[in-house]
């Protein structure tokens, strides 16, 4: 598994209410509208789950030091027809740090909590056009099982 020549440094660390206006910016930086309000009321909705964890990277040191680099959300996923298993739900490195270990650091952290959970696989979705994206994630050791459309219905 390759690295990034030039690492970032940063604390993994779950997320706080502190952190939301950030986590909000970044989703915004992956055109996903989000409002501190609305980060608030969703991680509110998490918060009673032990199937759910969102953890930040906050940066250490520099211009930049304190702030949130990126976030991972996870869960587990329960089925009929296969073992439960993590999941990725989102994750977002800022665009002034990527390429940097951020990233790498963030999944590695939401892999140990799926081992915690007893999890034996973790998975996640990525846009098709996140070429980049799709990259990173094979060199961190994820492999590319299916192809699939989504569909949804607002309710």
């Amino acid at each position: 598994m390759s690295t990034p020549s030039t690492q970032f440094e940063c604390t993994i660390r779950t997320a706080l209410a502190e952190d939301y206006p950030q986590m909000a910016e970044l989703s915004r930086q992956l055109g996903y509208e989000s409002t501190a309000d609305d980060v608030a009321a969703r991680m509110a909705a998490m918060r009673e789950s032990a199937e759910h964890a969102v953890f930040v990277a906050e940066l250490v040191g520099g211009q930049i030091g304190g702030q949130i680099g990126g976030w991972i959300g996870a869960f587990v996923l329960r089925s009929v027809e296969a073992e439960a298993r993590a999941e990725v739900s989102g994750l977002v490195v800022d665009a002034r740090v990527r390429s940097k270990g951020v990233g790498q650091r963030l999944l590695e952290r939401a892999e140990k909590w799926a081992r915690e959970k007893k999890c034996g696989t973790i998975g996640l979705r990525t846009n098709v056009v996140r070429e980049r994206a799709h990259i990173f994630y094979e060199r961190q050791g994820y492999r590319h099982t299916k192809t699939q459309r989504s569909y949804r219905k607002e309710l």
